[in-house]
């Protein structure tokens, strides 16, 4: 989310059109200016901008003119500050205290020459400094502006166009996204946070391990009776030493973390206030496109793709005769699986309303693949060179990552059984890893196990994932609805205790909820087919891809879905018009049931209207008002049926109420 005062200044801005070209040249000022520019967030707020543009609501060649301006005048003054200067500039605060910032642009600076000052223009840790390293080393200004200036034009088209097309693109993004994009933003967010984590956290301690090093040696050299269990640790006559020191290091970080996690949930009895809220926030983005997708990936934990990757690498030790690799190998799993059980037994953590028996604290697959891929890593990290050694970790966080996220996402667990899950496993391979790479010196060719462990991986990733993915899905189906109205009472008058229009947060998209049906959907169906309407089966992900086929008629472009409380559509009913709409009936399971067990639906009516925003895709997006047309006809179709029309309390649209057992 972003922060207020973000949202306060691009509301500004769309309040203002003219005088927000002041802002936007303030923005791209500060940003380029030296010192300051590392603190301004002018990324999202030129996104913000450019969506504004995008809406109509800002002038184009004005914002980028603006932005140009700002960028070109921002460097000009960091250039004459480097100028003015000089070397002296080091020896001033802040550079004397933070040297660094001035390095990474003269290293840049001298390996690019002129072309440096187009590159740093695009790379925000640089971007303030490049510029004043110019001034400093004297370079003509004539050599300067020139590059200077055309880096400022591409860099303002580019921070403004990916805003510019979302803002023209955003009946269309609505439209195919809406909770989608939020759900796959999020995901994506969640892995990029995770690489973050594990890469910075290497590279810290890879900057640090000598340090950490001489550190822990002068504290066992002050106490011999204890330093002497820590010295077996950090012999300086083994290299592995610095691995081990990182790995304790973590061991004790997460050891902390994972109790603490432990003591508050035990002291609430419960799940934590933080659990509930995150459950609600994901439960309220379920998505028909994105219900699968994450089932599968919820499936990557499962037993079924986790075992034939260790199974493999099991082999392989044995076959290899690493007894000591294989022993921990076997141990990380077997230890794993059965504390974890034991763990699940031992507390009793009530389980999210969603999710069936078996899901409890800790998550036993998030578990399970922090350990698996997690140990791997340490198996096979230390026979790579150099900074390559990450990579198994950054996959191993990844995957366990989109496992959580998935989980989170279906209500299979709350957030914390999740955090537990992934901590315990860190907290276990650890310890194993801190034991192996004490006891086993000797190095080996790690490529075949590898490409044995992951290739399988992936194969049983494959393989099982999208055949497991429905079975999931059905475990996760949203709950029943515990209002219950009397059949004769909803006709007569508890219809309108029924919502009237479905809960977004866009309000292009709180479309009227002007239909309720009692009774069997088959009937209807028939009914509708018979008079011109034809059903239009879910819309998948290839049908949504097809989208872009400009080469697919119009009368054969799907309705994208559309979710009413996390349930999927029950029935899609659209009629093509000869002025070339179409009308749509949606419905969905409505949330109450009847005392004599008649099904209820809920549903919109639509009129639809082909559009290709960008040119990019067609879509059929709905009407703001069509005046009721939908309605109408499907009332005309079901005159058969017993119906009612009236306009709810407070309401604005009637409501057509329709009776499947009865006709009039």
């Amino acid at each position: 989310m972003q922060p207020a005062w973000i949202e306060s200044a691009t509301a500004w801005i769309a309040a203002h059109p003219i005088a927000a070209g002041a802002a936007i040249f303030l923005i791209a000022f500060c940003d380029a200016l030296v010192i300051l520019g590392i603190a301004v967030p002018a990324l999202p707020l030129l996104f913000a901008v450019g969506a504004l543009v995008g809406l109509g609501h800002i002038s184009g060649p004005y914002a980028l003119l603006c932005a140009t301006l700002g960028a070109f005048c921002g460097d000009a003054l960091s250039y004459w500050i480097g100028y003015r200067w000089g070397p002296q500039l080091r020896s001033r605060w802040p550079f004397s205290r933070y040297p660094q910032w001035l390095d990474r642009g003269e290293a840049l600076f001298r390996r690019h020459g002129s072309k440096s000052i187009f590159i740093a223009r695009f790379v925000g840790a640089v971007r303030p400094f490049v510029p004043a390293i110019a001034g400093m080393l004297h370079m003509p200004l004539r050599r300067y502006a020139a590059p200077s200036l055309v880096a400022c034009v591409a860099w303002a088209a580019l921070f403004l166009a990916p805003g510019w097309v979302l803002g023209a693109s955003y009946e269309a993004v609505a439209a195919v996204a809406d909770r989608l994009a939020l759900v796959l933003g999020a995901l994506v967010a969640a892995v990029a946070l995770a690489w973050a984590g594990v890469l910075y956290t290497w590279r810290w301690f890879a900057a640090h391990a000598d340090h950490l090093l001489a550190r822990a040696l002068r504290w066992t050299r002050e106490h011999p009776r204890l330093g002497r269990y820590a010295a077996a640790l950090i012999d300086p006559n083994r290299p592995e030493s610095p691995s081990l020191v990182m790995l304790a290091v973590c061991l004790l970080a997460i050891s902390w973390a994972w109790f603490t996690l432990l003591a508050s949930l035990l002291a609430s009895g419960g799940p934590l206030a933080l659990d509930r809220s995150l459950h609600e926030l994901m439960w309220s983005l379920r998505n028909p496109l994105a219900d699968r997708l994450m089932a599968a990936l919820a499936c990557l934990g499962d037993a079924e793709v986790l075992g034939p990757a260790a199974g493999v690498a099991l082999l392989y030790l044995l076959w290899r005769r690493r007894w000591m690799a294989a022993a921990h190998w076997l141990g990380a799993i077997v230890f794993g699986l059965v504390f974890t059980a034991l763990l699940e037994a031992a507390i009793d953590m009530p389980r999210p309303p969603t999710a069936p028996a078996g899901f409890g604290f800790p998550s036993v697959a998030v578990t399970m693949c922090t350990i698996v891929l997690g140990f791997f890593a340490v198996l096979i990290a230390r026979e790579l060179p150099g900074r390559r050694r990450v990579w198994p970790y950054l996959l191993a966080g990844v995957v366990t990552t989109v496992v959580g996220f998935a989980r989170l996402y279906l209500g299979a667990h709350w957030p914390s059984d999740l955090v537990g899950g992934t901590l315990f496993g860190i907290l276990w391979l650890l310890a194993l890893g801190i034991a192996y790479r004490r006891h086993v010196a000797r190095s080996f060719w790690m490529r075949p196990i590898a490409i044995l462990f992951y290739l399988s991986f992936a194969v049983a990733a494959l393989w099982h994932a999208p055949r497991a993915a429905d079975r999931l899905l059905d475990k996760f189906a949203p709950a029943a609805p515990t209002q219950v109205l009397g059949h004769d009472a909803w006709w007569q008058r508890d219809w309108a205790l029924l919502p009237a229009q479905r809960n977004e947060r866009d309000l292009r998209r709180r479309w009227a909820l002007d239909v309720q049906v009692a009774g069997p959907l088959g009937p209807l169906r028939a009914r509708l087919e018979a008079r011109g309407w034809r059903v239009q089966p879910q819309a998948d992900w290839l049908a949504t891809l097809g989208l872009l086929d400009d080469d697919v008629p119009p009368s054969q472009q799907p309705v994208l879905p559309a979710t009413l409380d996390a349930h999927a559509e029950a029935l899609l009913l659209v009629r093509d018009l000869p002025d070339g709409t179409r009308y749509a009936l949606r419905l969905w399971p409505a949330p109450a049931l009847l005392d004599d067990g008649t099904p209820l639906w809920i549903g919109t009516t639509q009129t639809l209207r082909l559009a290709k925003p960008l040119d990019a895709a067609a879509l059929w997006l709905p009407l703001a008002d069509d005046g009721g047309r939908a309605r109408a006809r499907l009332r005309a179709d079901l005159a058969d049926f017993a119906l009612r029309e009236a306009t709810p309390p407070g309401g604005t649209a009637p409501v057509l109420r329709v009776r499947i057992d009865a006709a009039e």
